[in-house]
């Protein structure tokens, strides 16, 4: 059997990617096959985050990898987007947090901050030694944020912010977040550092779903703000919005990850495991859902590329970004989903890693936009007619 099958390269796309690109993703697989996914089963089951791992991924260059300057690597997005699937090859938290981290905390610094901000919050944050959330999602407005009920009213010269954020990957141990307010000429964004008096978090308990990453509340009660705490090129939703695309281009990379993980588990089980007079890899059913699987999984792969490709020439839309989060996650699930029904009771273990990237993956499908909100976003780009507000 040819290698490039093992390793999902079926259409041979590492001849399209540079040597560096290669290079970065080497050294990004190997630093996770070998310093997190022997540990990630016991920070799910203990609902932790491997903290440590925060300096060692800032050595790679992973913090702001695609940002230019201010001390982040200045990667090409392709690059960027290859780290990001090793990372949810893993687990999908441990890119989460990556993603939160560079594509939202620090894009939206480094897109609407001023050079004070920039210069001061985003080297500290590409060296991991600051952590950063991003505020936007509310209990009651997660995929309509311009409902937001946070406000923000002017004070002299600064702001008094109110509110609550709800679903804050990385709230508790951020050492800053990124908060979207209401303010009288719309919404705007605020940079709050942790101990401000009258900002709070809590975490949230009983997930079943990205236990190995912090998600939290964020409350805002009377929070004083002085006018320096103002992203000031920040108006409107557009901001916010356009940092979510930052975010979901790396998920679409992502998913492609846990579905590589899912897809080369069922692989190597269905080959060792013998039932009636065979292999499972042996039978025609199971053979089907495995050329299904590596089918969906080139397709991403292919979108995946040429996105990337788009994104450096700065040709990618936010619908293209819709497109390939839609996909890719619903791949990445579906992959799953018939993963653990082929490894039978041993799908519910885990001593196996395909029950814990399903369970991730019902939140990544959610977060960032869900599937059918990413449909009307396509749907309105394709008709021209809104199917909503």
């Amino acid at each position: 059997m040819a290698d490039f099958i093992s390793d999902l390269d079926f259409y041979q796309l590492d001849e399209l990617l540079s040597p560096e690109d290669r290079m970065t993703r080497a050294a990004v697989r190997q630093f996770v096959q070998r310093e997190v996914t022997p540990h990630v089963e016991k920070h799910f089951a203990d609902s932790t985050f491997p903290l440590e791992l925060i300096p060692r991924l800032a050595e790679f260059g992973v913090f702001g990898a695609n940002l230019k300057g201010y001390g982040c690597a200045g990667m090409n997005n392709v690059a960027y987007g290859l780290i990001m699937q090793e990372l949810e090859a893993a687990d999908s938290g441990l890119r989460s947090f990556a993603s939160v981290q560079s594509a939202l905390a620090m894009y939206a610094i480094y897109a609407w901050g001023s050079e004070e901000q920039k210069n001061r919050y985003l080297p500290l944050m590409a060296q991991g030694k600051l952590i950063g959330c991003f505020g936007l999602t509310e209990p009651d407005h997660g995929s309509d944020p311009g409902g937001m009920e946070t406000r923000a009213r002017k004070d002299g010269h600064g702001w008094i912010l109110n509110g609550m954020k709800r679903w804050i990957t990385n709230g508790s141990i951020a050492d800053l977040a990124v908060v979207w307010a209401k303010i009288d000429q719309g919404i705007t964004g605020f940079i709050v550092e942790k101990g401000a008096p009258g900002f709070s978090t809590r975490d949230i308990h009983g997930k079943f779903s990205m236990r190995a990453s912090i998600t939290s509340e964020l409350f805002f009660d009377d929070v004083r703000l002085d006018a320096g705490a103002q992203l000031p090129a920040a108006r409107g939703l557009k901001a916010p919005l356009a940092c979510l695309t930052q975010a979901r281009y790396g998920i679409a990379w992502g998913a492609i990850g846990a579905a590589r993980t899912c897809y080369q588990c069922a692989l190597d089980y269905t080959r060792a495991r013998k039932q009636f007079s065979r292999p499972l890899a042996g039978y025609q059913l199971v053979q089907n859902k495995l050329v299904n699987m590596l089918t969906e999984i080139t397709k991403a792969q292919l979108i995946c590329l040429r996105l990337g490709q788009m994104k450096d020439a700065g040709t990618m839309r936010p619908e293209h970004v819709s497109l390939a989060k839609r996909n890719n996650v619903q791949m990445a699930l579906d992959i799953a989903r018939t993963a653990r029904d082929m490894l039978g009771a041993n799908g519910i273990v885990n001593e196996y890693p395909v029950i814990r990237h399903m369970l991730n993956l019902e939140t990544v499908n959610t977060y960032e936009g869900a599937y059918d909100v990413h449909t009307l976003i396509l749907g309105r780009d394709i008709t021209g007619i809104g199917a909503f507000d």
